[in-house]
């Protein structure tokens, strides 16, 4: 995976528009014949950077920065307005950037009682063949000392895994959830998306369990997914796990068979980096 292809799916694609835009609106406040050509660049790699990192923007904040962006525009005429205009602008993209923070930090989780973890997962987690002596659940019960139970499965969804879910007994004081990557390749819409995964989450979440769930890494003009998965992620508490760590095991060298299903050495870095995540709750 190159650098562009990385950056973009991560979502920090977002944080470099973010930059580009704040740069255009303030480098437009100076009367620089030479900046007017780099301004238009910048803003119009801004937008476009931010556009395709599926970086789920509320309906309100797009709306007033469409109306900073179309005043910044018009005070080109009316150049007594250009400050006020450019500072209002940056200022709001600035916000924009500091509220999206928090989604790229590895969350951290309350210590549970006893050694026990469930996963509920796809065939990433599954993995492609009968033999799950491989797999990073298996791997992570080894290394770990912690009873894993496994409800993963190929080809599952969020409203394919509730049902799995609850067809067995749920004991382990925490559960790590990687699912959604056939609800997006496969034909569920963002709106179904949303559902089922609420469904899954309000079921997992009883007891007052620990739930750690992995956000999708998302191709461009994904937004809607994010959304849904963000939404149902704060609705019931669960800690979200932000993109650029999924990625990067999907992008790890011999990390995946196909891009997506993880190779045995794959396996290994997963079961590494979600020890990563739960560690603090064995404590």
């Amino acid at each position: 995976m190159n650098w562009l292809v990385y950056h973009i799916v991560s979502g920090q694609a977002f944080f470099t528009g973010t930059v580009l835009l704040v740069f255009a609106a303030l480098a437009s406040t100076r009367r620089r014949p030479f900046l007017n050509r780099l301004v238009v660049i910048s803003f119009l790699i801004g937008a476009i950077a931010i556009f395709v990192s599926s970086t789920p923007i509320a309906s309100w904040f797009a709306v007033v920065a469409g109306a900073f962006i179309l005043a910044w525009i018009a005070s080109r005429y009316y150049m007594q307005l250009r400050p006020w205009a450019a500072y209002g602008l940056a200022g709001w993209v600035l916000l924009g950037g500091i509220l999206e923070i928090p989604y790229h930090h590895t969350p951290t989780l309350h210590q549970v009682l006893g050694r026990q973890i469930a996963v509920i997962g796809d065939s990433v987690t599954a993995g492609m063949s009968d033999d799950e002596s491989g797999t990073w659940p298996v791997i992570l019960a080894r290394e770990h000392q912690l009873a894993v139970q496994d409800i993963s499965h190929m080809g599952e969804t969020a409203s394919s895994a509730l049902k799995r879910a609850k067809s067995q007994e749920i004991a382990a004081p925490l559960v790590v959830v990687e699912i959604g990557g056939n609800d997006l390749l496969g034909s569920t819409s963002a709106a179904k998306f949303e559902r089922d995964l609420n469904e899954l989450l309000s079921y997992l979440a009883q007891d007052g369990r620990e739930i750690v769930m992995f956000e999708l890494p998302l191709p461009p003009l994904s937004q809607s997914y994010s959304r849904a998965q963000r939404s149902a992620a704060s609705k019931h508490n669960v800690r979200l796990v932000p993109k650029r760590v999924f990625l990067s095991i999907l992008a790890g060298e011999g990390s995946t068979l196909d891009t997506i299903h993880l190779s045995p050495t794959g396996h290994q870095r997963m079961a590494e980096c979600v020890w990563r995540l739960v560690e603090s709750a064995y404590d």
